[in-house]
């Protein structure tokens, strides 16, 4: 078998080595035959068209509930609600026309109410929702308020009963607090950039008056300064309605960075304090108004009524007539009324060294000898006595001695937190620093 098998082999050898290309070709052959055989084994399998078909047909029919729940939604009613608020110029037609209501009835009852002549109408910028229906008829009305610092809203609901007929009353309801977050880079101006971030300008007014005493908000802001601002917004039903107050803020001015938490010490007066516990919030406001435009400063000016030079003992303030006018600290009235240059002027004495004055008034608010609290209004702008036009002179005095008011609200800070406040102190501020540095992830710019 061995000899056999030599044989064979030297055979197979003698045939590769005459015919190569044939056994190559050969071999090829086979193993796609291969192939292909074992594609068709693969792929084999009965004719779909060869097997059987059964047919079978059953009723459906719809769930009862669902019939139920067409038939709901055929018969209900979608209303439609549309905010605005009120205009100065507006009526009862034209206030209804911008809410999307067309009823002549409705119209009729709005123009007799007493309640809706006296709280709406003539009443700019009220909040105002009204309920209408597909055929663009009033449900209901609703405008809301805030009339006083109680932390309170007025409500005013206007409603048609089942029967067709309409019916006023008067709300009085709690506003609820809600924290908003905000930040903005100056480009031109703080308010230009409040308003690029929608941040409302009473924000803007309460930054400037924190930091009055280290920012020179009239001629120190540099384009690129930016800030981050955490505040609350008194809403009245999910709606806001007011501004709340600043609770921490973060500015960067010229590259120096700033901040200021609120914080109230148990039975104490609340304020302002850096992120170390000092005290911001000064004995006076640098500025007895909120944030305007400084005409002249405390300095050497060309006096224009006078026509020479004299020294400015004062700062003037250009605002148009009627502008608030507010007194920078605790005090009672020394004097209240006309006096020669000043016109209309108010003096507030503050202790036994300070007193403070303000001139050329339009009206004055207050009396003599009445006290007094830091920002309370006391008069309003005007152009009364040697005034070339509507501005405030504002002056005060220390021994009888003139004296910057920015320097002055700058000494009287540096109050620092009692200890036994110090531990929630750290506490809010940890906090608000988490905060701001959230509303900062939103920069928002102004050019």
């Amino acid at each position: 078998m061995t000899i056999a098998a030599d044989r064979a082999l030297s055979i197979a050898a003698g045939v590769l080595e005459h015919h190569p290309r044939k056994l190559t070709a050969l071999l090829a052959a086979l193993l796609l035959g291969g192939g292909g055989g074992a594609f068709a084994v693969a792929s084999f399998g009965p004719d779909a068209s060869a097997l059987p078909v059964r047919e079978v047909l059953e009723a459906v029919e719809p769930a009862a509930a669902i019939t139920e729940q067409a038939e709901a939604l055929d018969a209900h009613v979608f209303n439609l609600y549309r905010s605005d608020v009120v205009r100065p110029t507006d009526t009862v037609e034209s206030l209804l026309a911008r809410l999307g209501v067309s009823d002549a009835a409705a119209a009729a009852y709005l123009r007799q109410d007493a309640a809706v002549r006296t709280q709406l109408l003539g009443r700019p910028g009220r909040a105002v929702r009204a309920e209408a229906t597909a055929e663009h008829g009033l449900a209901g009305l609703t405008a809301r308020w805030v009339s006083d610092d109680s932390g309170n809203f007025k409500r005013l609901v206007v409603q048609r009963g089942a029967d067709g007929r309409f019916a006023t009353r008067m709300e009085t309801a709690p506003l609820a607090a809600a924290v908003r977050l905000g930040s903005g880079t100056i480009r031109s101006s703080l308010f230009a950039a409040v308003d690029e971030s929608h941040i409302p300008d009473e924000i803007a007014i309460q930054v400037a008056d924190i930091f009055s005493a280290d920012i020179d908000f009239h001629r120190g802001l540099r384009k690129g300064d930016r800030f981050s601002v955490v505040y609350e917004a008194l809403e009245a039903d999910g709606e806001p309605l007011r501004t709340g107050r600043v609770l921490s803020v973060e500015f960067v001015n010229n590259g120096k960075t700033l901040h200021a938490v609120w914080f109230q010490e148990p039975g104490a007066k609340g304020g302002y304090y850096s992120l170390d516990g000092k005290s911001l919030t000064s004995s006076y406001l640098a500025s007895p108004m909120e944030f305007s435009r400084v005409t002249s400063g405390f300095a050497m000016r060309f006096h224009p009524i006078l026509q020479r030079w004299r020294a400015h003992l004062g700062v003037d303030y250009g605002a148009p007539s009627g502008t608030p006018v507010r007194t920078v600290g605790d005090g009672s009235v020394e004097f209240a009324g006309w006096q020669n240059g000043f016109g209309n002027v108010v003096m507030v004495k503050h202790n036994a060294n300070d007193l403070t004055v303000y001139a050329h008034l339009s009206r004055i608010d207050v009396r003599p000898h009445q006290n007094v609290s830091q920002g309370q209004r006391i008069g309003a702008v005007g152009a009364t006595g040697w005034a070339t036009g509507p501005h405030l002179h504002f002056e005060f005095r220390s021994n009888g001695v003139h004296q910057d008011p920015v320097q002055v609200a700058k000494r009287h800070q540096g109050v620092t937190l009692t200890a036994a406040a110090r531990p929630n102190f750290e506490r809010l501020a940890r906090s608000m620093r988490a905060q701001l540095t959230a509303a900062s992830s939103t920069v928002a710019s102004a050019e």
